[in-house]
């Protein structure tokens, strides 16, 4: 035992970040511009593939602000819009992001995950960071005193580390390093859904520029994403409620992923001519949250702290905001300790803002009178503009949406109230949907 206490590298930092994915490489570069030495953990290798490709155009100005823009570009589709494709609709809509309030976002990007996430733990590398891949933390003990905390970790040859570190961050991701060992991740009561998704090539596409749109099918169980990405990669995903998965039965998840595709004829026609090119995976009951995302010497970024549904892309986009408030958040604990329960509050509220706004939309996407809204949309009292503002991630800034994003929601109560009926249906069919059911073990995550 003393051998093995020997054996372990111990070291000393002021911010130790769990988790190189947007979050934490957007934090730690951020922090060591400050001054601060920041060391990353990361349990993976990049490139590593990960789930996540259509980026928001609220994106843009931040990898300006980093420094990564150009390298972005260049392994980016651009995504000017998003199409909805509906089966109980005869034509498809299409929103671009030119049209929202400000018309200075027009466009995003729509990337392979294992190259962005590789530019951003370079980029963090390059300004300072200390990185350490392949490397998993395991356990963390905060120390009395608000001395901060000793992270250990285990490196993929077999060492062990110890960092004494002033300020913890989580940013692991789905594996809610910290959120799991407090035991205050949740599942989402108001969602439930689950992932199967895969690359495929030769998708059809639309001409000129559409051709980088994100489009949105509604089926019968959930809806699909498809994201079309460079060198004729195309991104397919499936998501689909509990009570679908179960009907899995002895198919494998690639089988099942065709076979809802076969049930939504018009992602099966774009398809008709695409082979998949990479294995099938699938991700379960994603939608949770934690009951804190701060506390003495620590906070919970991105998806470690909430994660609610990927329809509207806006994981990515959370995870990076959350990096540069974090960033803003600990600085003032560090270097102002008498400020920190302020600076803590204010990080805390915007955390919970970007959750809070989108999930107001995703709780009711599949609503049928939801879904008429996203079909023949109107701009009255400016509630397109404002709409296609929540759909670009610009919810952070100054752009003055919400006035008329209270009149799209005061617009669809009035529609429920005039088709009750329809109402009433559309809430017995999601209450029916989100129910919890075991389903089999087929999940990657």
């Amino acid at each position: 035992m003393e051998q093995q206490a020997k054996d372990i590298e111990r070291q000393e930092c002021d911010v130790l970040v769990i988790g190189g994915g947007p979050a934490g490489t957007t934090v730690a570069p951020f922090l060591t511009e400050k001054g601060y030495k920041v060391v990353v953990l990361e349990k993976a290798r990049h490139p590593r593939f990960h789930i996540g490709e259509s980026l928001l155009p609220a994106n843009l100005p931040l990898f300006e602000r980093m420094g990564i823009a150009e390298e972005v570009k260049a392994i980016g589709m651009v995504k000017p819009g998003a199409e909805f494709v509906s089966p109980h609709h005869d034509m498809a809509q299409c929103f671009e992001f030119a049209d929202a309030w400000d018309k200075s976002m027009p466009y995003a990007y729509q990337v392979k995950r294992d190259e962005f996430d590789t530019i951003l733990i370079r980029n963090a590398e390059k300004k300072g960071v200390e990185v350490h891949e392949g490397c998993k933390a395991k356990a963390v003990d905060f120390l009395p005193d608000n001395s901060g905390a000793i992270v250990r970790a285990l490196h993929d040859d077999g060492r062990e580390s110890e960092w004494k570190a002033r300020f913890v961050v989580d940013a692991s991701g789905r594996d809610t390093f910290l959120a799991n060992r407090f035991q205050i991740k949740h599942r989402n009561p108001k969602h439930n859904s689950s992932a199967i998704y895969g690359h495929f090539a030769g998708a059809k596409r639309h001409d000129g520029q559409a051709a980088g749109n994100i489009t949105i099918f509604w089926f019968e169980h959930g809806w699909f994403w498809f994201i079309p990405m460079m060198n004729d990669t195309t991104s397919i995903g499936m998501v689909t409620w509990p009570y679908y998965m179960k009907t899995i039965g002895d198919r494998n998840i690639e089988q099942f992923l065709m076979d809802g595709i076969a049930m939504c004829p018009a992602l099966a026609e774009r398809l008709k001519d695409a082979k998949l090119v990479n294995k099938v995976e699938a991700t379960g009951n994603f939608s949770y949250v934690s009951e804190r995302n701060h506390g003495q010497n620590y906070m919970l970024l991105g998806d470690a702290y909430a994660f609610i549904d990927p329809v509207f892309s806006s994981g990515v986009l959370l995870a990076m905001n959350s990096g540069v408030i974090g960033a803003e958040a600990i600085d003032t604990c560090l270097r102002e300790p008498a400020r920190a329960a302020a600076a803590l509050k204010r990080f805390d509220a915007l955390m919970k803002h970007g959750p809070k706004e989108f999930s107001w939309f995703i709780y009711r996407v599949t609503n049928p009178i939801m879904r008429d809204f996203f079909m023949y949309p109107k701009n009255i009292f400016r509630v397109k503009e404002a709409l296609l503002s929540v759909l670009a991630g610009d919810i952070f800034g100054k752009t003055p949406i919400w006035r008329s994003i209270l009149m799209f929601k005061v617009l669809y109560y009035i529609a429920n109230i005039i088709q009750p009926k329809r109402a009433f249906m559309g809430w017995k069919r999601r209450n029916f949907n989100i129910r919890p059911v075991e389903v089999p073990a087929v999940y990657n995550a």
